[in-house]
């Protein structure tokens, strides 16, 4: 706890001792892309990639434990109609991560990728964000908090989704309240909601938005007022990967509002992220173009689970397995351009 006694505050003084990436470790990775048996930027990004992970690992780049964590979370929102699914969904598909049996499990045990489910209080939803704040300031720092712990078994890249009935709802809400607009500018069908459900989640987002625009200046505000437990956990555990310079990958339209609000704090604070994919929600690009973020991949996915992020996995462990598995020209008695 603070000295001041305010929770947020601690998240705050780490934001201000956020590590920066080791630009020695980035120009070696540089140097020796180089002298791969390969021309001089014929990878394109995936070079990139393994200069990136590099200069935040310190290192020569390495995936030897990457972690999908998804975090699940209940929304008192969901009661207004804003999910074409009832929230016992939410626990119904926790239960289904856990046998095997849904799509991220299927990619993760394609891709060598371990994967780690939290359970946040599904039967204690948040406060419905139309009628009062989420979250007690305390509450929403703990759960930040609680995200940070994903990080406990020291992961080399992070790959994070959520799952949550209503959370595009709480996550349009939190887009409009960060970088401006109405709930029509960043409403979309989420779980796939037709015509008149659109149109009625945009009418309750709007309630929450005039509710709670006196609070849009301070963005942890914004998180605990209109957020959700998944999106707040997430945006400790981006905050913890920083601290320990541990590459991140963030999955699509939900797990990025939790993302933008580290943002609207210090656009600095997510150079350590990756962003895995372009959503089918609407809303997503445009919160990419704000945060000036190029995504890996445009698979029209509009899952969640982490699904978009632990496809996205599968470049980045391609990047690094050429990084460190070529020869050089040296090595392999090849001449080079010079």
């Amino acid at each position: 706890m603070s000295a001041t006694g305010l929770p947020f505050d601690d998240i705050r003084a780490l934001l201000r001792q956020m590590p920066q990436a080791d630009g020695a470790a980035r120009h070696a990775a540089r140097h020796r892309q180089e002298e791969l048996t390969k021309p001089s930027g014929s990878l394109g990004r995936l070079e990139d990639i393994a200069e990136w992970m590099a200069a935040w690992q310190g290192r020569a780049p390495t995936v030897d434990r990457p972690v999908v964590a998804v975090f699940a979370g209940n929304h008192g929102i969901a009661k207004k109609g804003v999910s074409a699914f009832p929230p016992s969904v939410t626990q119904s598909m926790v239960e289904n991560f856990s046998a095997g049996g849904a799509a991220i499990n299927q990619i993760c045990a394609t891709f060598d990728l371990g994967l780690k489910i939290f359970d946040l209080a599904l039967d204690y939803p948040t406060a419905d964000i139309s009628e009062e704040a989420a979250l007690s300031e305390r509450d929403c720092a703990a759960t930040m908090a609680f995200g940070m712990e994903c990080l406990a078994g020291e992961p080399d890249l992070l790959i994070l989704g959520e799952m949550g009935i209503g959370n595009t709802a709480v996550a349009a809400a939190l887009f409009a309240a960060l970088f401006g607009g109405t709930a029509a500018d960043w409403v979309g069908p989420g779980t796939g909601h037709d015509a008149a459900g659109i149109a009625r989640k945009i009418v309750v987002v709007d309630e929450a938005l005039e509710l709670h625009r006196s609070h849009f200046a301070d963005p942890l505000e914004v998180l605990r007022r209109l957020g959700g437990r998944e999106i707040a956990a997430m945006t400790g555990a981006i905050l913890a990967a920083r601290m320990q310079r541990v590459p991140v990958i963030i999955d699509g339209f939900v797990a990025t509002a939790s993302a933008a609000v580290l943002h609207a704090m210090d656009p600095r604070a997510l150079d350590h992220c990756l962003f895995g994919h372009v959503s089918a929600e609407p809303g997503h690009q445009k919160a990419l173009r704000h945060i000036d973020k190029v995504p890996l991949l445009a698979l029209g996915m509009r899952l969640g689970e982490g699904t978009g992020a632990a496809v996205a996995a599968a470049v980045v462990k391609a990047a690094v397995a050429c990084h460190n598995g070529m020869a050089t020209f040296a090595q392999a008695g090849v001449a080079n351009r010079d």
